[in-house]
């Protein structure tokens, strides 16, 4: 009899159980449906935005390409535009500089002509003597250069006279302007090579102060020249450093 008891209380007890579970089920369906449907809207309406944005993406990069290749297309037309306008103006510079040289021409021009019509002579006349003086002043360039080659004989000769006559050590004076550069160096044998000789008016004999930078390096004395070239030793107790390639060389007398 408990028994059945007993059954009979489990049986109800689940059909109970059942009840309820049923019923919350049944209650709770339609909000999850409620839920998924919320969520549905939520998700297409999050795909549509982020397709806009992507859409408006796209379009802001197309219009921002845009944007940099009308930039670029503005330098360039700057870049060109500044080109053509340095040459205008450097164009402008040669036609002012070339008016500028046909304005003196033409004054020049003009004080020839009014010089020639000055003179009263022939156009025939001018040419002769426009001749004449060019060979006149051949003539005159011939004689300065015999007058340069015959002082620079009389001063070999003059030379070469005192040290024949003079009972002392002859002094040889060497042109002022005189100057020249070492062109080659034997410290083994203590000479050096100018790049000056009889055509420059150095003599044997004369003696040159080798310098750099002002400063005093040695003394040397002319042995050999050459046309345009001459070989002198080191003299002793003179050499106050090396001498150099390039060193440059003055007379140690120079005439007055």
């Amino acid at each position: 009899m408990l028994t059945r008891i007993s059954l009979f209380v489990a049986i109800v007890a689940a059909l109970i159980a059942g009840g309820l579970g049923f019923y919350e089920i049944h209650t709770q369906i339609p909000a999850l449906v409620q839920q998924r449907d919320s969520e549905h809207s939520a998700k297409v309406t999050a795909l549509d935005e982020l397709a806009k944005t992507n859409k408006a993406l796209v379009a802001t990069r197309t219009e921002l390409a845009q944007t940099q290749q009308q930039l670029a297309d503005a330098q360039t037309a700057r870049k060109k535009a500044e080109t053509a306008l340095a040459e205008e103006t450097r164009k402008n510079k040669d036609l002012a500089d070339k008016l500028a040289q046909t304005v003196q021409e033409r004054d020049t021009a003009q004080a020839n002509l009014a010089a020639y019509t000055a003179t009263g002579k022939t156009p025939k006349q001018i040419l002769q003597l426009d001749d004449i003086i060019k060979k006149d002043q051949e003539t005159i360039d011939a004689i300065n250069e015999e007058k340069k080659v015959l002082a620079r004989s009389n001063a070999r000769l003059q030379n070469q006279l005192e040290q024949l006559i003079g009972k002392g050590p002859v002094i040889v004076r060497l042109r002022p302007d005189l100057k020249g550069k070492v062109l080659t160096v034997d410290p083994k044998w203590g000479f050096v090579v100018l790049n000056i000789g009889d055509d420059q008016g150095v003599l044997e004999n004369g003696e040159l102060l080798v310098s750099r930078d002002g400063r005093l390096v040695a003394k040397v004395i002319v042995r050999t020249v050459e046309k345009d070239r001459s070989i002198a030793n080191v003299i002793p107790g003179w050499q106050l450093g090396e001498i150099f390639e390039g060193d440059t060389v003055t007379p140690a007398h120079p005439a007055s």
